[in-house]
């Protein structure tokens, strides 16, 4: 991957929306797959997939690979990511048809997400250690709170100079002043939430200590509630902007856009989190959707 450049990037999506059909020495990959933030600008990819039998039909019980394919193996569906928030992210489709994939470049996707990849790979760094369930999250959502901080700096600069139809200054109306601290305070505790989640996991895992699933599926929730505490803080802010927020050419109403947007990816949707991490602490063992991705 960065043999000729190390600089080289990467995109993904994980999710397991093509199949892997053996074949001597690796797979034959076909599929499509959506939501490939960046990938205009990578050389390569790393996507998930199913093995499947001689016929291209998945295997049951299901196996679940990712893998890495070069530029030359997939096409980029120009015309797929039409959609009203995170345009910039170019989230487009990919297609693989009946492309070589040597064994070598694919990995277990169960062993990555059950913490043991990294001991088969020899790497010993926190980073490789730390697990996949709690880094992924928190780095989608992090990206949603840094959205919110732009929506407030955005609203701060406005407001400065703004006043009412009724031609009171905004910075005297009690109501406003209000309104537009909350959300301040909603987002602040977010990224505090998120950071103290995050500072915590990586003690524990550069000290050696297990992060047990309890601690994951909290994690998850804290998570999950930061993102969703920080777009109602947008929804409060951009209805405190007055209607010069709607226009096109103002960023407010990208913020909000872009908020709605980053809130719809499914790390999150609250319900099975929610509903794993309390049956945990209760001393219950959670199965099925209720332990995805935790």
């Amino acid at each position: 991957v960065w043999g000729t450049d190390p600089d080289t990037w990467m995109a993904s999506p994980y999710a397991p929306m093509g199949v892997a059909r053996p074949v001597e020495g690796g797979y034959i990959l076909n599929g499509r797959w959506s939501f490939s933030s960046g990938t205009d600008h990578c050389d390569w990819i790393m996507i998930g997939a199913m093995v499947g039998d001689e016929s291209g039909k998945p295997l049951m019980p299901p196996k679940h690979l990712h893998v890495l394919l070069p530029r030359s193996d997939y096409d980029i569906d120009q015309d797929s990511w039409n959609v009203v928030g995170l345009r910039g992210t170019g989230s487009k489709d990919l297609i693989v048809k009946d492309a070589f994939l040597p064994t070598y470049r694919t990995i277990d996707a169960g062993k990555v997400y059950d913490g043991t990849a990294w001991k088969e790979a020899g790497r010993t760094e926190t980073l490789y250690k730390f697990p996949f369930s709690c880094i992924f999250p928190l780095g989608i959502t992090s990206s949603l709170i840094g959205i919110a901080e732009g929506a407030l700096a955005c609203n701060m600069a406005a407001q400065r100079e703004r006043v009412t139809v009724s031609g009171v200054p905004i910075k005297e109306d009690p109501y406003v002043l209000f309104a537009i601290g909350e959300a301040a305070a909603e987002i602040a505790a977010s990224r505090a939430a998120i950071l103290e989640t995050v500072d915590r996991f990586w003690d524990m895992t550069e000290k050696g200590q297990e992060v047990s699933f309890e601690l994951r599926a909290v994690g998850r929730r804290t998570q999950t509630a930061a993102a969703w505490r920080a777009v109602r803080a947008v929804d409060e802010i951009f209805a405190r902007s007055g209607g010069g927020a709607l226009q096109l050419n103002t960023p407010m109403q990208r913020f909000w856009r872009d908020a709605h947007a980053g809130l719809a990816h499914a790390i999150h949707v609250p319900g099975s989190i929610f509903h794993a991490s309390t049956l945990s602490q209760l001393g219950g063992e959670p199965q099925g959707i209720h332990r995805s991705m935790i």
